[in-house]
């Protein structure tokens, strides 16, 4: 190529807003807005796939805690947000998918339309426990305690709506059992009064909850997905659901994934794409991820992305609908 053809090449990439952003994206430290408190599942992710980002993209990215409304109010945030790449979403099914049909006519975003998409970074499951003194040895001995004092067992949550309530919610019918729901906000206080000995049970994310496994002070009765977790550390045997409710169903898969405001210039989509399925491969994610409970995931593109959350949304609503909760 001569110098000349040079020039006419590198001018006419210049004309290209989109591609002279991404020439120098990233310039400055990276947010990633997390929708739910420090410590639980999502917060875990997030800090493990922005520790990899930073090191893959040059500059540090920041984790921005942002409770409240299931979600709502963090993803509003990066919505409204300059579609610039520099401030992303930790979102998830439950604010992407089960949360319009929480959030009848209330909802401050689209999960599709607001967001441009990036990557899934990881897909997990929740885990039934309870106190080690309490007297159900298994599932079981849960079920049938239970059919015996309908409402009278009772079990926390991180929210109506949250993945803890709607998991709870799909048991009960499927078991045929009554259990009365006491939502907390968040996982972390649903945790501790379950330690404290103030509620009997919780089906929540594994992260938290399985170092309490570990240490003895909980046991695992049931992990929410079809199989057992064979891969977590102290729970290898504890048995899925296609043991213990077979023909129900239930398979609770929650995952999370990164996205920008929508509009975010494809060039840096595409950047941003390079940098997290970079790091979710990484083996020491891995290795650090699935002692937690949680896998690796990635899509082959933003597009693949947007494809799947499309097609995860009857899944969210039978659950939304099968919970019967509704939020203002």
């Amino acid at each position: 190529m001569t110098t000349l053809s040079r020039r006419i090449l590198l001018g006419a990439s210049l004309a290209l807003p989109g591609i002279a952003h991404a020439q120098g994206f990233p310039g400055r430290p990276l947010r990633i807005v997390v929708p739910f408190p420090p410590g639980g599942a999502a917060d875990i992710t997030a800090r493990l796939v922005a520790d990899r980002m930073a090191v893959l993209l040059g500059q540090p990215v920041v984790i921005d805690n942002r409770p409240g409304a299931g979600g709502n109010i963090a993803g509003e945030a990066v919505a409204r947000s300059a579609p610039d790449g520099y401030t992303l979403f930790l979102g998830g099914a439950t604010i992407l998918c089960a949360n319009k049909y929480l959030y009848r006519g209330g909802m401050p975003f689209d999960g599709l339309t607001d967001f441009s998409h990036v990557s899934r970074v990881s897909v997990g499951t929740t885990l039934m426990v309870v106190r080690a003194d309490k007297p159900w040895q298994s599932f079981q001995d849960l079920v049938a305690d239970a059919k015996r004092r309908p409402g009278q067992i009772s079990a926390g949550s991180s929210g109506l709506g949250t993945i803890s309530h709607l998991s709870l919610a799909k048991m009960m019918r499927s078991a045929g059992i009554e259990i009365t729901h006491v939502p907390y906000r968040g996982l972390a206080p649903s945790l501790n009064d379950l330690i404290a000995g103030n509620v009997d049970i919780i089906f929540d994310g594994i992260p938290a909850i399985i170092p309490h496994v570990r240490e003895g002070r909980l046991r695992a009765l049931a992990v929410g997905s079809q199989q057992r977790v064979t891969y977590v550390p102290g729970i290898e045997q504890t048995p899925g659901m296609a043991e213990l409710l077979p023909g129900s169903g239930m398979d609770i898969a929650f995952w999370y994934c990164l996205s920008g405001a929508a509009n975010t210039p494809a060039p840096i989509v595409a950047e941003l794409h390079r940098a997290t399925v970079a790091a979710v491969r990484q083996d020491n994610y891995r290795e650090r991820l699935t002692p937690l409970g949680f896998t690796p995931v990635w899509d082959e593109s933003p597009e693949a992305l947007v494809g799947f959350i499309r097609s995860q949304d009857a899944v969210w609503r039978e659950l939304v609908d099968l919970s019967g909760a509704r939020l203002d």
